[in-house]
């Protein structure tokens, strides 16, 4: 590298980092970007893409045993894991490439290596050949985040896995035990679960899903239930005793503590932002519980540096790091971007039946003082779903009284993960209960639930 002076250097190339750097060449600034493991970071390698792959494959399978119902045979229905995990990691392989595209048809300069802060503007960065010396004027930290080990629970790769052993199993789980309703734990449960393993779920808080509405994640649970899954709320895995061939769980729930045998162990309980080693300390960047504190612009409080995505704390979701990446390039280059907004994120799991949300819940609704509207529509009450099969979910709105403000959104069923994008443009178009009435929403599909579920709100509603 000839010139190692740049106006923007971005350290991580996640979904935050590597949006970061495109828009920040778009805007004619000299871009570098230093990852230490893979173009796309945790989400295309490890996460949100993987995942969905996977996920696709149980849906089939699903649907495969359930042929008769729409007069189809399928006979001898079976599954290659492995095969199953080859595709998976062949996408993620596919958009890692993309990546790599990107950078060189922006110019930007790819830099691999583990990257340290030196002082102020200056990045080290520790490569196959050596040492590197890069500076910039703008630095903008997207180092993300990894899976929360928990003493005792720690991962072995054998029988206690985390997500990438999870990705790339060595065997079928027979019996599953997975720690952690989150969307990591439920997807993987629900993944599980459908290829035929006998599931347990385990949360410490009292319901799963505990960031969803309390309405949805009950009937979720319930749904899964259905799937044979077995759920344990307000439960504590106390300790693992691990043998050669299973692990036995020490798990307390109601003030008892019971044994309970399993051959895998899936850990999701949260996670740990990647802040060691980079130097921020001797900056004087502000930590806290492993997550840097930022300001609404993602400004670290160091003059030129900045935080996007995980590192700077919840919501952990890829989407939120892409947009921050870009509002602080055009920050850098001088534009005027508005802050991302955390209750304007849409959370999406993707497990069966999905679950997507947008906004407050009814109790945060009612805990900041709203007086509030509510409107609810089942998806059994509904043309499209019926047809696909689908006649399980709802869709529930919250509004505020006085304004009709749309204040959340929640919603549990088929294809709610596209669905609740609907929301979030009206939210961010300021809509009223009374232009989303006037909207015409088109006929047979499972939109017009969102229709309707306005409608009840107000008294309103036809199908119901």
């Amino acid at each position: 590298m000839a010139d190692k002076s740049f106006d923007l250097i971005v350290i991580g190339a996640g979904p935050g980092g590597y949006v970061a750097a495109i828009r920040g060449a778009q805007l004619g600034l000299s871009v570098a970007i230093v990852e230490r493991e893979h173009l796309g970071g945790i989400c295309l390698n490890w996460g949100c893409i993987p995942t969905k792959a996977l996920l696709r494959s149980a849906e089939v399978f699903h649907l495969m045993h359930r042929a008769s119902e729409f007069g189809l045979s399928a006979d001898k229905i079976g599954f290659d894991l492995e095969a199953v995990v080859k595709r998976s990691r062949k996408v993620a392989g596919q958009l890692t490439s993309g990546i790599g595209h990107l950078m060189k048809k922006n110019k930007v300069t790819v830099v691999m290596g583990t990257a340290r802060l030196t002082g102020k503007g200056k990045v080290s960065v520790k490569t196959d050949k050596g040492t590197e010396d890069l500076s910039a004027k703008n630095i903008v930290l997207a180092t993300g985040a990894r899976a929360r080990n928990l003493a005792g629970l720690e991962a072995d790769g054998d029988r206690v896995w985390m997500y990438k052993d999870a990705l790339q199993p060595k065997r079928m789980p027979k019996k599953l035990l997975v720690i952690g309703s989150g969307a990591i734990g439920i997807e993987f449960a629900s993944f599980y679960n459908t290829l035929g393993a006998e599931t347990t779920v385990v949360e410490v808080m009292d319901r799963i899903l505990p960031v969803e509405d309390e309405e949805i994640s009950k009937f979720a649970k319930k749904q899964f239930e259905k799937q044979g899954m077995k759920i344990m709320q307000k439960a504590t895995v106390k300790q693992l005793d691990r043998a050669k061939d299973k692990v036995t769980a020490h798990i307390e729930a109601n003030g008892k503590v019971e044994k309970m045998e399993f051959d895998t162990v899936i850990s999701a309980v949260g996670i740990v932002g990647n802040t060691e080693d980079l130097g921020l300390e001797d900056l004087g960047v502000k930590i806290d519980r492993t997550h840097v504190i930022t300001d609404e612009y993602c400004r670290t409080g160091v003059d030129g540096l900045y935080a996007i995505g995980d590192i700077a704390g919840a919501p952990w979701l890829a989407h939120k790091a892409s947009h921050e990446g870009v509002m602080v390039a055009e920050l850098i280059a001088g534009q005027h971007p508005h802050p991302v907004k955390p209750e304007s994120i849409a959370g999406c799991t993707y497990c069966h039946p999905q679950v997507a949300s947008v906004g407050y819940t009814e109790a945060k609704a009612k805990e900041l003082g709203y007086d509030i509207k509510v409107g609810r529509f089942p998806f059994i009450g509904n043309g499209k779903a019926i047809a696909l099969g689908e006649p399980e979910g709802m869709i529930k709105t919250i509004f505020d009284a006085k304004t009709g403000e749309l204040l959340g959104a929640h919603m549990v069923g088929a294809e709610v993960t596209e669905l609740i994008q609907g929301y979030v443009v009206g939210r961010q178009l300021e809509t009223t209960e009374e232009d989303l009435m006037n909207t015409v929403f088109p006929h047979p599909t499972l939109s017009e639930m969102m229709h309707e579920s306005v409608l009840d709100a107000y008294g309103r509603v036809i199908h119901m």
